[in-house]
């Protein structure tokens, strides 16, 4: 008798469903808030202590691509939370049907883009 080999996946050609891909990028932007939300709370500790460490922080976050990294951070927090909702939800059997699971999200999704470009826009403008 011959053993099963695996068969041999070729990741390029898997296309994973809506749901699938709003649940790997739950995981990353996890991954990226835990490394990245201490670093912030310890650049914002910092300058509470020092007026010169709060004007060298302002000059930082100026710089186009440090704004850059806290526009992707914000999107990360807000789908973080958007789509932990929606897990939520599916938890207590809430949303589980396919259509509405898709639907659910692709809500995320686009959520979690207008919601984020308001809170920077709004960040910006004050």
């Amino acid at each position: 008798m011959q053993k099963e080999r695996p068969v041999y996946l070729d990741i390029q050609k898997i296309r994973l469903p809506i749901p699938g891909i709003v649940s790997i990028f739950h995981r990353f932007s996890g991954v990226a808030l835990f490394i990245c939300i201490p670093v912030l709370l310890w650049l914002f500790a910092g300058t509470l202590s020092h007026e010169s460490a709060f004007n060298t922080y302002q000059a930082l976050v100026h710089h186009p691509l440090v704004k850059c990294i806290l526009f992707v951070l914000l999107l990360a927090y807000v789908y973080h939370s958007l789509a932990g909702i929606r897990f939520l939800l599916l938890d207590i059997h809430k949303g589980t049907e396919l259509k509405t699971a898709r639907a659910s999200a692709k809500a995320v999704v686009v959520c979690a883009i207008v919601l984020t470009v308001i809170i920077y826009g709004a960040c910006l403008l004050s």
